[in-house]
């Protein structure tokens, strides 16, 4: 019975993740359709490639014990592949000045997964004081990554509005962070549990957000569809009368 809840539970957190990393195709197609990053940086996606990776190589046999944490490798495995995707399709349409910038970023986090993978594999000689280590940097990285959601809730209050924190998107971050901290309870890993118990509160602080500015949008919107009704009255009268509206 247990091991059929965990494994429902862990089925149901790689669903949720995926649809968290498919996310952010909305605005790479916009960055291949314009041929331009814009204004977005590209650092959350080389953190969160660097959180993916730290996370598969977590839950290989080579740090964790045999296949305990295989639903880790999994749901990482396709992280790794999204992020990867979004930082070379960043890498292709950005300025001469930014594909260096995110060249040396990138190289930098590559290279402290590398030292971290060889320290962690030869120096280390038991599986405990490997998943100290590889667990706890792992635990940062992805602390660090909800600066993100910060930085998008900031926006909502000083806007009062939900347009830079989309729905969907704030609902399946909950639903994951909720999954993967029942799952990391279950098994009893602080490493798995531990930015979830962040990232729960986090989602549900969103949806309060969501109802709070989400109502006032509504509100809105059909006060802004009346602005632009009365406009076309306001040009038609003024087509009727032999003027010309001016640009």
């Amino acid at each position: 019975m247990a091991l059929t809840l965990l494994m429902v539970v862990a089925v149901l957190g790689n669903v949720a993740s995926m649809s968290l990393y498919a996310a952010p195709t909305v605005t790479f197609k916009r960055v291949i359709r314009k041929k331009s990053t814009e204004e977005f940086s590209c650092i959350p996606y080389i953190i969160a490639l660097m959180n993916s990776l730290l996370y598969t190589w977590y839950g290989l046999p080579v740090i964790s014990n045999k296949w305990e944490n295989f639903p880790l490798v999994t749901v990482n495995g396709v992280g790794v592949l999204f992020e990867l995707s979004y930082v070379l399709i960043y890498f292709w349409y950005s300025s001469p000045k930014g594909k260096v910038k995110v060249a040396i970023t990138a190289s930098a986090v590559l290279t402290v997964v590398g030292v971290i993978a060889i320290v962690s594999t030869f120096a280390i000689p038991d599986h405990r004081h490997r998943k100290l280590l590889v667990g706890s940097i792992s635990l940062a990285v992805s602390i660090a990554l909800y600066a993100s959601p910060l930085v998008a809730m900031k926006k909502v209050i000083e806007t009062k509005s939900v347009e830079f924190m989309p729905l969907p998107l704030s609902l399946s971050s909950l639903l994951a962070s909720l999954l993967w901290m029942t799952y990391g309870l279950l098994i009893r890993d602080i490493f798995v549990a531990g930015p979830n118990v962040v990232g729960t509160p986090l989602g549900i602080l969103q949806l309060v957000l969501h109802c709070k500015y989400g109502k006032r949008r509504q509100k809105e919107e059909p006060n802004k569809q009346n602005v632009q009704e009365e406009k076309v009255d306001m040009e038609m009268g003024h087509h009727k009368d032999g003027n010309v509206p001016s640009n």
